[in-house]
């Protein structure tokens, strides 16, 4: 017998069936909608790139444990992207003279990371990335939150279902050096603890901690810190407060859209200011959804020109468990609106001209691809979700009529051919 080749993915990818594909479609395209509201272009770039932009760019994590990469027969060393930020940064480098900033920039790439498939977690995923280029003001932070609001509530989620968590890098080491004594020195490593704080048991943060080189003493202090919440930013130097973006959404409008946390870091090492995660209030799901944050100078590994930055990633993985967490993912679409059935084979002519002119008027519209009984053709098309079928019959057609059948009601009447489009249209949106 032949030996057959396994029907499953790759590990940690998937296959999306038509149903599954029709909820990321409407997903997907509502989001689309949201951010060309606010006047986001789309984008797009290769999934190939130069290993070394992730490698000097990405962080210690992503460019040792979770980059594929190749060597080309030139001896070039590429990477499947595993995020979408460095390519846009050499992208904006690479225009930069013929772009007006500040410029929004969006796009929806597929990304590759190595790492164990579990939940909310695989080795390809699609996100949807926002950044803003060229522009260091406050409203760019402010912009971000209001567009994750509106982003989330295009998905049907209100305000409590979800928690927009923000701090600021420089905030965070001025707490960490001015009020909770870390030695400057340590803010790399003390960083890298904060970033797994809420994700690790406390016996294994003072573990590490030792091993960074705080006393017990210290990690108490420390815990103290990072445990005080808003109050913190009371304890922080002034001049340290008057350089942060955050501190000024704190104090606008748009503090309500956000929560200070100082436990937020992101372990991207190219953010350099503002940092913030999108949580799932539920206790069934909660966890970071996605993320984002401010760099200074990101396409500095491609110009001299300094272009700052902020954006955000969503992937798709936490995204569509949020929805299933909280009843919101929209059901898939039906196969077509209607169908046209001749009752003979001489009649596939006519029945693909009827076809032809629903499609005209904006009605997905399908033909039978083998003859078969009638009656096995209303329940194939009962199958598909359509709402009406249009049958073909040879006295209908020469007077110039067809029949038309709602399949909720099994009522049927004959339609003139020039009304076709009207009388399916009737039957899908009742006046």
């Amino acid at each position: 017998m032949p030996e057959y080749l396994s029907t499953a993915p790759v590990k940690g990818t998937r296959d999306f069936l038509p149903a599954e594909m029709s909820v990321r479609t409407q997903v997907f395209g509502h989001l689309y909608e949201v951010l060309e509201r606010y006047g986001f272009l789309r984008y797009d770039g290769p999934v190939l790139e130069p290993a070394e932009i992730y490698e000097r760019k990405s962080g210690q994590e992503i460019a040792d444990q979770q980059l594929y990469t190749l060597t080309t027969r030139g001896g070039e060393r590429l990477a499947l992207r595993p995020e979408m930020t460095p390519s846009v940064a050499r992208m904006i480098a690479g225009h930069a003279k013929s772009l007006s900033f500040p410029v929004r920039w969006y796009s929806h790439p597929n990304c590759h990371r190595y790492e164990r498939p579990q939940r909310g977690r695989v080795r390809e995923h699609w996100q949807i990335n926002a950044d803003i280029f060229g522009s260091e003001s406050a409203n760019c932070e402010i912009e971000m939150f209001e567009l994750i609001h509106d982003l989330m509530g295009a998905l049907g989620a209100s305000p409590d279902l979800f928690a927009v968590r923000v701090n600021d890098r420089n905030l965070l080491s001025s707490a960490l050096t001015d009020v909770a004594g870390v030695a400057p020195e340590l803010l790399p490593q003390v960083f890298a603890l904060v970033d797994r704080w809420e994700k690790t048991p406390v016996e294994d943060l003072a573990a590490a901690a030792a091993e960074i080189g705080l006393a017990d003493k210290e990690f108490g202090k420390l815990s103290e810190t990072l445990g005080a919440g808003a109050a913190l930013l009371d304890e922080l130097p002034a001049e340290v407060k008057a350089e942060s973006n955050l501190v000024k959404v704190l104090s606008s409008s748009a503090a309500s859209l956000v929560r200070y946390e100082p436990l937020i870091v992101r372990g991207l090492a190219y953010y350099t200011s503002t940092v913030f995660e999108v949580f799932d209030t539920s206790p069934k799901n909660r966890r970071a959804l996605f993320g984002g944050g401010r760099y200074a100078d990101l396409a500095s590994l491609f110009t001299k020109e300094r272009i700052p930055g902020i954006g955000f990633g969503m992937g798709d993985v936490t995204l569509i468990d949020f929805l299933d967490t909280h009843g919101l993912t929209p059901q898939p679409r039906n196969e077509v609106d209607v169908m046209v059935i001749p009752v003979a084979e001489e009649l596939a002519d006519p029945a693909r001209e009827v076809a032809a002119s629903l499609r005209k008027a904006g009605l997905r519209t399908s033909t039978p691809l083998e003859l078969r009984k009638l009656g096995k053709e209303l329940t194939r098309a009962d199958k598909a979700g359509a709402v009406a079928v249009v049958i073909v019959g040879e006295e209908d057609w020469a007077a110039g009529a067809v029949t038309v059948r709602s399949l909720a009601t099994r009522e049927q009447r004959q339609v003139p051919l020039a009304e076709v489009a009207a009388a399916v249209n009737g039957l899908i949106s009742p006046s």
